[in-house]
């Protein structure tokens, strides 16, 4: 009997973000493979899960090549399947490790597949996990989405171009992969007029991490870390919003009788409180008439 192919979603990096039903997985499977690249021999995935691996389990990083050259991609999953198959027709339930979700822009879609091609009958289950732009989400403060909102999940792995497809049908729009075209992102960003609308976060949860919503800084910013995103609200970010809010109901509190202005004095004094400022036209003619009673 074939075996069970576990796809581990390990999250964005923070190993308290790791779901207990991975774990559960992860102390019972009788092999576990690790996504890497091929330009090096460790593997972020496996770091996160380390601690629940037993010692007795064996551990194999399949390399996957950061290209978009289809045929190096191509034979790279083919040999990564079969490793794979290897293990899975003795018997035996394997678990692959991937950042973020196993279904979210992860090279487990790629193995799935060549898997199932490769064993029509082969069994899969996927072990979800928390995303990237989740946790991103959550460490600057920014709701991806309420009410009818609409989300775009978009890739910026081959620049910002996609970011003009989307950004007129979303109110938010998550850029993954921002970081090896980052000045090209930006350029769509400004020319969308969305400065002031954007939040970059890298390397969420982990050491190094950084949240930038100064579009200037971004400018001036070197190639960031391969674990960054953008986010970009088209209302506006939910620092901005509030701070809008925050103006807007002051300005509401000064628009009317100067007498109902909430002012840190005794009600006593309430008659010698004056406003000063540059007041509104139909305002002001308000204050005059106030003065001249006065």
């Amino acid at each position: 009997m074939l075996g069970i192919l576990y796809g581990i979603g390990v999250g964005p990096g923070d190993p308290d973000l790791l779901t207990l039903k991975a774990v559960k997985v992860l102390k019972r499977v009788a092999h576990v493979f690790a996504a890497a690249s091929s330009k090096n021999d460790y593997s972020l995935a496996h770091d996160i899960v380390r601690e629940h691996i037993p010692s007795s389990t064996p551990v194999d990083q399949l390399a996957f090549p950061m290209t978009f050259n289809s045929e190096k991609l191509e034979d790279a999953w083919q040999a990564n399947c079969e490793q794979v198959v290897e293990v899975l027709r003795q018997g035996k339930d394997v678990a692959f490790l991937t950042l973020g979700d196993p279904l979210t822009f992860s090279t487990f879609i790629y193995l799935m597949r060549k898997v199932r091609s490769r064993i029509p009958g082969a069994r899969v289950s996927v072990v979800p996990g928390i995303t990237s732009f989740q946790a991103a989400a959550a460490c600057a403060g920014e709701p991806l989405a309420e009410g009818e909102e609409i989300v775009s999940i978009i890739s910026g792995a081959k620049g910002g171009e996609r970011l003009k497809d989307v950004i007129s049908l979303s109110d938010s729009v998550v850029l993954m992969k921002a970081y090896k075209y980052l000045p090209e992102i930006l350029s769509e960003v400004e020319e969308a007029g969305l400065q002031d609308s954007c939040c970059f976060i890298s390397r969420c949860g982990l050491e190094g991490e950084v949240i930038e919503r100064d579009f200037d800084k971004l400018l001036q910013m070197e190639r960031p870390n391969y674990l960054s995103l953008m986010l970009i609200k088209r209302r506006g970010l939910e620092s901005t919003v509030r701070s809008r809010s925050s103006l807007e109901s002051m300005e509401g509190q000064l628009v009317g009788n100067p007498a109902d202005v909430p002012a840190p004095v005794k009600p006593a004094c309430r008659d010698r409180l004056r406003v000063v400022g540059i007041p509104e036209p139909a305002v002001a003619m308000g204050f005059k008439e106030k003065a001249a009673q006065a």
